[in-house]
C-alpha cells in the first residue's frame, strides 16, 4: 500500500460521495482518481482494470458534460428509470463485453484473474454509463460489482483497495436509496 494509492482512495470516496449528492463536482474529482488508480492497477497486473480507468477517464468528461448540458433541455440530466428493454440491452451488452475482454485478457496477456476482472470492467462500463445518464439502476449495479471488487482486491493483497470498495458498497446503497426517491418526484 502506498501513500499514491491512499490519495486515490480518499478521491474515490470524496467522487462516489459527491455522485450521491448529484454535485458535479464528482466528475472532475473522480477524473484525478481514474487516472491514478490507472497506475495502481498495472502495477499488480490487473490490466482490464487498468484500461477501465482509461474508458472511465473519458465517461468522466461524459459524465461531467450530461449533469451540467445532458438532457432534452440541455439543462443537465434528472435521475430516471431504464425501459425494461434498456436494461435486458445493457446487461447483454455487458456479457458480451465480458466473454470478449476475458478471451484477450486470458489469451495474450499474463493477466491475473481475467475472465473475473474482464466480467467486472464489462459490467463496471455499464454502470457507469447508467450513473453518466442519472439511471437510477446504476446504484445496483454498482453494488453487485463493488461486493466482488472487494473479495478480488483482498486477493490481490490491495487491502486498501478493498476497503474503499467496502465503502463504495455502502455508498452504492445510499445512492440508491437517495436517487430513488427522487425518481418519483420527477
Amino acid at each position: 500500500m502506498s501513500s499514491f494509492e491512499i490519495v486515490a482512495a480518499v478521491l474515490g470516496v470524496i467522487a462516489v460521495w459527491l455522485t450521491v449528492r448529484q454535485n458535479v463536482w464528482a466528475w472532475p474529482v473522480g477524473l484525478v482518481m481514474v487516472v491514478m488508480y490507472a497506475w495502481v492497477f498495472y502495477d499488480v497486473k490487473l490490466y482490464s482494470d487498468m484500461l477501465l480507468q482509461g474508458v472511465y477517464a473519458v465517461l468522466q468528461l461524459y459524465g461531467w458534460w450530461q449533469w451540467v448540458k445532458g438532457g432534452q433541455d440541455h439543462q443537465g440530466r434528472h435521475v430516471t428509470r431504464l425501459s425494461n428493454a434498456a436494461l435486458l440491452g445493457n446487461l447483454l451488452v455487458g456479457a458480451l463485453g465480458t466473454i470478449a475482454l476475458g478471451y484477450l485478457m486470458s489469451t495474450h496477456t499474463d493477466a491475473s484473474q481475467p475472465w473475473l476482472d474482464a466480467g467486472l470492467t464489462s459490467f463496471s462500463l455499464v454502470a457507469q454509463l447508467w450513473m453518466a445518464q442519472k439511471r437510477v439502476e446504476c446504484w445496483v449495479l454498482w453494488f453487485v460489482v463493488d461486493v466482488i471488487y472487494v473479495a478480488l482486491f483482498i486477493y490481490k493483497a490491495l487491502y486498501l483497495t478493498a476497503l474503499l470498495y467496502v465503502l463504495f458498497v455502502g455508498l452504492a446503497a445510499r445512492g440508491w436509496f437517495v436517487w430513488r426517491r427522487e425518481v418519483a418526484t420527477v
